[in-house]
């Protein structure tokens, strides 16, 4: 992987931290990383760096010329290396700008459909000028709705024993007034350890059908033999989940269930029973994790009754997770990883607040959606799955020989 320096002189600092014009600052240090990403790239596919001689030199230098990239803190001016043989190429246009479109599209919508704020306007005109027609945001609708629908729609081709599901709701103006619908969204842990979201929708409300609908079309794309699914405790997710996934294990959010629990604990008690969740989580087996839960029903049954009784209905579904091997449970036992990616959804989404439209919403959480796809990619891996399928296959030869 190639690595770069960026330098950045005390006055850039000031105004990046101090200034008051913060945004021209971020827009400056954007254009330098920018630059010297183009430069490595550069690097990289010629094989060599400037002036250097070596045998491995696949071509050569040929100046450059300047292209604008428009973000929302301004235009950057970058140096796109040019090379003789005319093959440079670089996706980093294509991957930054693709949510940015859909963004700066969303408000484009808002403002020739009347709908804007006075703080929507202003970015627009900045970014695009003042004038835009309804064709021209057709046109570019055209451009990148394709390339969404592709990505919502492809075949899941690997295997995915590891699912993690939740929603998060926005507002969408539909019929002359504004209605919240659900995002839902997967996550798929794939056979190589890898991240991926492998589907996401829009639904009027998060209800048994809705997910039912959800989980059908990611079994239509070729999803299949998942053995662990986690979420929240919303009760149309988790029948939805158990009649598509028969045979497959539902754990349910050990954070989302620490919140509930300490909801129905006397404030004093809280910090106490947080502690005492802690150890039960930290169980290695079913058993180990039945004495904790024990304990703490003869500890606090008199003076956290609500509390307990929650903790007595729950513990299967809290303790689910321990049918997968020790390594995987930490990250598999919350919605915490999917819980982040919704605050980069929500990071954006404050910006629309209300969206003009349903397919704005497709629009824009896809393209968000397929930039983390790209980067979980390209990053390092989730999970080492070796242990996981040597585990299952033990298991499999097991029952046969039984």
């Amino acid at each position: 992987m190639a690595q770069f320096n960026i330098t950045i002189n005390s006055e850039e600092l000031h105004e990046l931290f101090l200034g008051n014009s913060r945004d021209e600052a971020v827009a400056k240090l954007l254009e330098k990383i920018f630059n010297e990403v183009l430069l490595c790239q550069s690097e990289e596919q010629l094989s060599a760096k400037p002036y250097e001689r070596t045998d491995q030199r696949k071509g050569y230098r040929n100046g450059y010329y300047n292209r604008g990239l428009t973000t929302r803190v301004g235009t950057l001016n970058l140096r796109i290396p040019r090379h003789r043989n005319g093959e440079f190429s670089t996706e980093l246009f294509e991957r930054y700008q693709r949510s940015e479109q859909a963004l700066l599209l969303a408000m484009m919508e808002m403002v020739v459909n009347g709908v804007s704020t006075r703080k929507i306007e202003t970015i627009t005109q900045e970014l695009c000028g003042k004038k835009f027609s309804k064709s021209t945001v057709s046109s570019l609708c055209k451009k990148l709705d394709p390339i969404v629908h592709a990505f919502r729609t492809r075949p899941l081709e690997s295997h995915y024993p590891f699912l993690i599901v939740d929603a998060l709701y926005v507002k969408v103006r539909e019929d002359n007034r504004v209605q919240s619908k659900g995002l839902l969204i997967a996550v798929g842990v794939n056979e190589e350890g890898y991240r991926e979201i492998i589907g996401f929708s829009v639904a009027n409300r998060e209800s048994e059908s809705s997910w039912g609908e959800f989980f059908s079309s990611l079994k239509e794309r070729g999803l299949k033999d998942v053995h662990l699914i986690t979420s929240d405790d919303h009760k149309g997710l988790v029948k939805a989940a158990r009649r598509h996934f028969q045979g497959s294990t539902w754990q349910r959010c050990q954070t989302h269930f620490s919140r509930n629990m300490l909801d129905h604990t006397p404030k004093a008690l809280q910090p106490e029973i947080k502690e005492e969740l802690r150890k039960l989580y930290e169980a290695v087996d079913v058993d180990s994790a039945r004495k904790v839960k024990d304990q703490i029903i003869d500890k606090y049954e008199t003076r956290a009754p609500k509390a307990v009784a929650l903790l007595d209905e729950a513990f299967d579904d809290i303790t689910a997770i321990l049918v997968v091997p020790l390594k995987y449970r930490k990250r598999l036992r919350t919605t915490n990883g999917v819980e982040r990616l919704n605050q980069e959804v929500r990071r954006r989404e404050r910006v629309i607040r209300i969206f003009p439209n349903g397919a704005s919403v497709i629009r824009l959480m896809g393209a968000l959606l397929m930039e983390q796809d790209e980067k979980w990619q390209a990053g390092r891996k989730y999970f080492d799955m070796e242990l996981y399928y040597q585990t299952q296959n033990k298991k499999t030869k097991d029952s046969s020989v039984a």
